[in-house]
C-alpha cells in the first residue's frame, strides 16, 4: 500500500497542554504523507495553549477543533472522529500527542484493517530506546489485574480478555459506528480497554500487527495513560485509575465478577500508587488521597441508564 492509498484516513490527535509534542511527533507525519487529513480536538487548558495549536494547525493544514471544555480523552476523541466522518474519511488513526509512527508503519495498519475491517488494529509500541513497551495486553477477569498478553503462559487456564492501548490505534468507520465510539463515563483511563471490549462483543477482533510499530515517550502527556514505574504520578492518574477498574466492572461484568473485583478494590488501588513508588509518599499525601477519592466515586457509580451487564468475552490458556 502506498501513502496514496491514505485518502480514507484521518489522523485524530487529542492535545491536552501538549503542543510542543504535536510539532515534535504529529508534524513529521502529516508532512512526509502531503494530503493526509489531520484532525486536532484542543481539550481546552488555557487561551494560550488553544492559540498555538491554532496557529500549529493552520500552518500544516490541519482540522483543530478548539472545545470550550476539557471532555477527556475519550470524549476528545469521540469528537475527533466525527469531524472527520463528516470530511468523508472511512478510517481513522487514533494517536496520542506523545506517539510517533512512521509513514509506512501507518501503511501497514491500514492495510490490515482494510483487509479486515472489523478488526481494531495496534501496532508494537515501542520506547524511545527500542525496548517495548505495547505488544498486547489482557485483563483478568477474576480481579482486574492487567498483564501483557506475553505473559499469558505464567497464569494458565486463568480467564482473560485482550485488549489494545489507545495511545496508538486504526478503526474503520464501519467498526467504530458499531460500537459506538469511546464511553464518555471514563474521561481518562480504562476507556481504551471497554473500547476493545466493545469491539470483541460487536463480532470484531483487537490485534497487534507485529509487522508495525510505533515510539512512545512515557509520561509526556497525561492522556497517554502510561509512566515509567517508580516514577510518581499525577493526581489524575491516581484517582482514574482506580475509580475506572471499578466502573469498568460496573459497566461490563457479571454480578460474581463485580463483586470480586469490589472485594479486592482496597489492594488494587494500592498496587496502582505504588507505580508511582513509595518515596513519593514521604512527601506528600496526595496519591492516598487520590485514591480514596477514586474508591469512594467507583464503589458509587451505576451506569446510566441502567443495563443488564454481559460476559465480557474470555480467551482461556
Amino acid at each position: 500500500m502506498t501513502d496514496s492509498n491514505f485518502a480514507s484516513l484521518a489522523v485524530v490527535v487529542v492535545n491536552f497542554g501538549s503542543a510542543a509534542l504535536l510539532e515534535e511527533n504529529l508534524q513529521p507525519l502529516s508532512r512526509s504523507a502531503p494530503g493526509l487529513h489531520v484532525v486536532v480536538v484542543d481539550n481546552f487548558t488555557d487561551v494560550a495553549e488553544q492559540a498555538r495549536v491554532a496557529v500549529i494547525a493552520e500552518r500544516e493544514g490541519w482540522q483543530h477543533v478548539l472545545s470550550p471544555t476539557n471532555r477527556g480523552f475519550g470524549g476528545g476523541m469521540n469528537l475527533g472522529v466525527a469531524r472527520a466522518q463528516e470530511s468523508g474519511r472511512t478510517h481513522f488513526l487514533l494517536l496520542n500527542p506523545d506517539a510517533a509512527i512512521p509513514t509506512d508503519q501507518v501503511a501497514r495498519l491500514l492495510e490490515a484493517v482494510t483487509l479486515h475491517p472489523l478488526t481494531l488494529v495496534s501496532p508494537r509500541i515501542l520506547r524511545p530506546d527500542g525496548t517495548v513497551w505495547f505488544d498486547g495486553s489482557d485483563l483478568y477477569l477474576e480481579d482486574g489485574r492487567v498483564r501483557a498478553t506475553r505473559k499469558r503462559g505464567d497464569d494458565p487456564g486463568i480467564r482473560v480478555t485482550p485488549w489494545l492501548s489507545g495511545a496508538c490505534l486504526l478503526i474503520s468507520d464501519d467498526l467504530w459506528r458499531r460500537v459506538g465510539g469511546f464511553s464518555d463515563d471514563y474521561f481518562l483511563y480504562w476507556e481504551d480497554v471497554e473500547l476493545s471490549h466493545r469491539v470483541l462483543l460487536a463480532g470484531g477482533e483487537v490485534t497487534v500487527c507485529a509487522d508495525a510499530y510505533a515510539t512512545h515517550a512515557q509520561g509526556g502527556t497525561q492522556g497517554a495513560g502510561q509512566h515509567s514505574a517508580g516514577q510518581a504520578k499525577s493526581y489524575s492518574y491516581y484517582y482514574y485509575n482506580v475509580r475506572n477498574r471499578l466502573v469498568y466492572a460496573a459497566r461490563n461484568l457479571t454480578d460474581d465478577d463485580r463483586r470480586r473485583w469490589r472485594r479486592r478494590s482496597v489492594p488494587a488501588a494500592w498496587e496502582v500508587i505504588s507505580r508511582g513508588g513509595r518515596r513519593q509518599l514521604l512527601s506528600s499525601l496526595q496519591p492516598l488521597l487520590a485514591a480514596a477519592r477514586g474508591l469512594r466515586d467507583g464503589l458509587a457509580y451505576r451506569p446510566v441508564p441502567a443495563s443488564t451487564p454481559t460476559p465480557a468475552p474470555t480467551r482461556t490458556t
